[in-house]
Parts: structure tokens; sequence; C-alpha cells
């Protein structure tokens, strides 16, 4: 069950920098890059097939589209738009945000392979 304090207050998408920006009850504010968001998708072909994606460096979001009181859909200018992220994955995301982003940036140098389309 989600926990009221992980439900962000607002969301907001900056698309000029490709963030998109969330800020929750306690206060906390988070910037998480397009880029990270989409290499990070909770969708099936990305997490659940454990693909690494790359090339997505300039990667942004088109649309953020509310799915019931749980979750959003983010779409990507990439084409992607099956990443359903629920508001646990988000603020799991958010507060894990180095250490997922360093583990990533580790795994693309070892396949090498660049963040560069």
């Amino acid at each position: 069950m989600t926990e009221q304090h992980h439900i962000p207050t607002d969301i907001r998408l900056h698309q000029q920098r490709r963030v998109l920006e969330l800020a929750y009850p306690d206060g906390a504010v988070f910037e998480l890059p397009c880029e990270y968001l989409r290499v990070h998708s909770p969708s099936v072909e990305v997490s659940g097939l454990g693909e690494l994606v790359s090339g997505r460096e300039r990667v942004n979001i088109t649309d953020i589209i509310p799915i019931g009181r749980y979750a959003i859909r983010l779409f990507f200018d990439d084409g992607h738009k099956s990443g359903v992220y629920s508001w646990e994955t988000l603020h799991d995301l958010a507060v894990n945000r180095e250490r997922y982003w360093l583990a990533y940036l580790a795994r693309l140098e070892a396949e090498g392979v660049t963040r560069e389309a």
C-alpha cells in the first residue's frame, strides 16, 4: 500500500531543462532528468527484460497522464510510452537517484555504450 507521504503534492515538467520536478508533503523536492526516468522505466521491456537502454541523453517527456490514484504514465519523445510509474516507484527513483544513476553509468561503461544517441 502506498504511504501518503510518497504521493507527490505537485508534479511539474520543465521541458526546456528536460526535468520532472516532484514535491512531497514533507517539503522534499526532487528533480529527475527525463533521461534518468526513461532509462529506469518500470515497463516490461526495460525493467522486466533487464535490457540496457542507452542513447537517451536528449530524450524529453511529451505528456504525463494520471493512472487512477496510484501512478502516472510518462510519454517520451523517442516513442516510449509503456512505463507506468507508481508513486512508490517515483519516490524510490527520487531518493535513490545518485546511487541508481552511478550504477547505470557504470553499466554503460562496462558494456561499451554511451548516453548519446
